[in-house]
């Protein structure tokens, strides 16, 4: 989009946030760079350049505006929409792949090469996989400079920094102020309260609007006792993270999610705050999604009666597959059921002072060595257990956020005992595929029967067609005309 010049400019004019993160504006005068709901006055025209990324801008020499931090602005959505190199590759910087394993980790998980893969970011975006790593590197120390106490050393290698010089430097470059200057800027009074335990507590932004209800609603209602809950108004659950483990929480409020976050190791701060917002699909382009959906008269009365629906995703693309699998042909209750008694006999045990979480979700190498006999379910939904664990351990199929979406589903409906149904869903929900759609899903075919819509799945996905590439959106706004739990939001 920041190739548009006209477009982008009546964005700044009109301080339309609606645009935050799908490109950022530099000012050639000032050599400062905004994003495009910046409050101050705009710019002429002919001082403004504009670029895809932030990493871009602090390239060409500008540095991050003080008054609108475009640091903490959303996402951009492409990454979640496309399913290309380039939005594979974000995904997975986002991750916190190239701190972990460099670029050239980067690279085998795509199956590129390193030039092939800075020459693809660098012509798309601007900058090559470092600059967006240390991007993500300077935004993440800002985080932590000004919501922690922590000594600044401290902050450097949470951050990712090889160095406290190398921090030091970038945040001067990025922010034109030293560390200490920075943390100075917020008050004391100003910053929250600590919560217990020494967790960390920050809001994650998104694109208004944004409904909780079927979003917080589907959580809590699957939630697997020991690895989440829902307390206090909030959505609570384990992570399982490269350097150790984590509980966070969520709780929904009008203008941003608040989030708490307790880790075992403070690196693994930046690839939290990745599966959180992917989690609730909070860098989504609701305006772009319901627009498409309205158009349609018989969803229309649907999404202008609860706009901003989201796709309530996963933080382990893993664990939700084998819930999938535990969840065939069985309710609610039942696969909760059977994930728990999983947990409890194979997971690894957390503590939690501060409610009711347990443990953390078995690994994939753990629920490889289960043996089948101990599961109470069907012999044919045992095999399908144990083929997709087996396959999981051994890495023949990947469900991670650099999988090729069309080519994981193909892999899983290969498998025995994997319908359209159960691949959809996990390309719904674990592959994050925007456009998957359940067309055999009673819930739906019986939505699509009470509206007017074709009911069997055939002719339903013909008419679904005029809905993509959102179809996935669309599945949440029919499931939303039952009356489950799932699309209410606890109390």
């Amino acid at each position: 989009m920041h190739t548009d010049t006209e477009r982008c400019v009546r964005a700044v004019q009109s301080k339309d946030a609606r645009f935050d993160g799908w490109f950022f504006t530099a000012v050639l005068t000032t050599r400062i760079y905004c994003r495009p709901s910046c409050p101050v006055v705009p710019p002429k025209p002919a001082n403004m350049t504009f670029y895809p990324s932030a990493a871009a801008c602090q390239q060409a020499g500008f540095r991050a505006c003080k008054r609108c931090r475009p640091d903490t602005s959303p996402g951009s959505p492409e990454w979640n929409q496309r399913a290309d190199l380039t939005a594979r590759a974000m995904r997975l910087i986002a991750d916190g792949v190239v701190d972990r394993e460099g670029v050239p980790g980067l690279a085998a998980r795509l199956g590129y090469s390193t030039r092939q893969i800075e020459r693809q970011l660098l012509a798309e975006l601007g900058a090559g996989p470092l600059a967006l790593a240390r991007a993500q590197r300077a935004q993440t120390a800002r985080l932590l400079i000004e919501t922690t106490s922590l000594p600044m050393a401290d902050v450097a290698f949470a951050a990712g920094f090889s160095s406290v010089r190398t921090f030091n430097d970038t945040v001067r470059e990025v922010f034109a102020l030293a560390p200490g200057e920075l943390r100075a800027r917020r008050a004391p009074r100003d910053r929250p309260a600590g919560p217990p335990g020494g967790a960390l507590t920050l809001r994650l932004p998104f694109r208004a609007p944004l409904n909780p209800d079927n979003l917080f609603g589907h959580l809590a209602a699957t939630a697997v006792p020991g690895v989440e809950e829902w307390r206090a108004g909030a959505y609570r659950r384990t992570l399982r993270l490269p350097h150790g483990h984590g509980v966070v929480t969520l709780t929904p409020t009008p203008d941003h999610i608040a989030c708490r976050l307790t880790l075992t190791d403070l690196r693994d701060l930046t690839v939290a705050i990745s599966r959180c917002r992917r989690l609730l699909d909070l860098d989504a382009d609701p305006t772009a999604v319901d627009d498409r959906l309205r158009a349609d008269p018989l969803l229309a009365p649907l999404v202008d009666k609860a706009p901003g629906r989201r796709v309530p995703r996963t933080v382990d693309e893993a664990e939700f597959a084998v819930r999938a699998v535990l969840g065939q042909q069985v309710s609610t209750a039942a696969a909760r059921t059977h994930a728990a008694r999983l947990v409890t006999a194979h997971g690894d045990p957390v503590d939690d002072p501060e409610g009711g979480l347990t443990h953390l979700f078995p690994s994939t190498p753990a629920l490889a060595e289960v043996d089948p006999d101990t599961l109470a379910m069907p012999r044919t939904r045992r095999a399908t257990f144990t083929t997709l664990v087996r396959h999981l351990a051994a890495g023949s199929l990947g469900l991670g956020v650099e999988a090729d979406r069309a080519e994981a589903r193909a892999r899983l409906l290969a498998l025995p005992g994997f319908g359209p149904w159960t691949a959809d869903v996990i390309a719904m929900r674990a592959l994050g595929d925007p456009d998957a759609f359940l067309p055999t899903d009673l819930g739906i075919r019986r939505a699509a029967r009470d509206l007017g819509l074709p009911s069997t799945p055939a002719a339903l996905t013909a008419r679904a067609a005029a809905w993509r590439p959102w179809r996935a959106y669309a599945v949440q706004y029919l499931w939303a005309t039952d009356s489950h739990p799932i699309n209410f939001l606890p109390v």
